[in-house]
């Protein structure tokens, strides 16, 4: 990578220049933060696992019609990508209640819903990812209506597709954060990754949590999580 200038630094990725001034290379790392930066810690094997399972699935992603930032893996921790303006918004799907949706309105961890919800958070770290409304992204001019009817029809399809699938591998797909960019030309495609630190999955018959929950809330085992998930992704997916 040393060719390569870094062009950005993030919690969990670096992305590095290209000679094509429309592709990057995004590279996994095994940093672990949690809380907003204010947990930090290591995951040892997590970036090759979040690099090649992200990119397994935009892969199948791409195939039922969402288009993705993807042009292909490089190495087990670095993908060439297309070159995207992001959108700043995180877009949260949910088919339980969990996490920060049990905590805000005081509901019990596991309930299903009758149809999965969708939230938009500004993602800006000094105002701490607020929750926000598509009229308040309208406003602060972080999309247009356009672009906001674009990233809901994509993340419900995200959301069917990934909860057959992980259904398949003996998994519940709880929950899971997406973010979308702007290509050149304006149209919007996924962006980010994928993986057990942006989905919430749980086992089937045990509810035992295979996620980054287990970094966050100190249940141990979190390496052989990330593992299980990816080797029931490969088995059964």
């Amino acid at each position: 990578m040393e060719e390569h200038k870094l062009l950005y630094e993030g919690k969990a990725k670096k992305v590095y220049e290209t000679e094509d001034p429309q592709q990057l290379i995004v590279s996994y790392k095994d940093d672990a933060t949690a809380f907003n930066g204010l947990k930090k810690g290591t995951i040892s094997g997590k970036g090759a696992i979040n690099n090649q399972m992200t990119n397994l699935l935009m892969k199948r992603l791409e195939q039922i019609g969402v288009p993705t930032h993807l042009i292909r893996e490089l190495s087990s921790r670095e993908t060439l990508v297309k070159r995207v303006s992001i959108i700043p918004l995180e877009v949260i799907v949910r088919n339980l209640a969990a996490g920060s949706f049990s905590k805000r309105y005081g509901v019990v961890e596991g309930v299903v819903f009758d149809q999965p919800t969708l939230e938009f958070s500004y993602k800006n770290d000094a105002l701490g990812d607020p929750l926000i409304n598509s009229s308040h992204a309208i406003a602060l001019k972080l999309a247009t209506p356009e672009e906001l009817d674009a990233i809901r029809r994509y993340s419900f399809a995200v959301n069917d597709f990934l909860k057959a699938l992980w259904a398949e591998c003996g998994v519940i797909l709880v929950d899971f954060k997406l973010e979308f960019g702007r290509l050149a030309d304006g149209t919007v495609v996924l962006a980010d990754e994928i993986s057990p630190d942006t989905c919430r999955l749980w086992d089937a018959k045990t509810h035992e949590k295979l996620d980054k929950d287990r970094f966050r809330r100190d249940l141990g085992g979190v390496e052989d999580a990330y593992q299980q998930v990816m080797r029931r992704l490969l088995e059964h997916g």
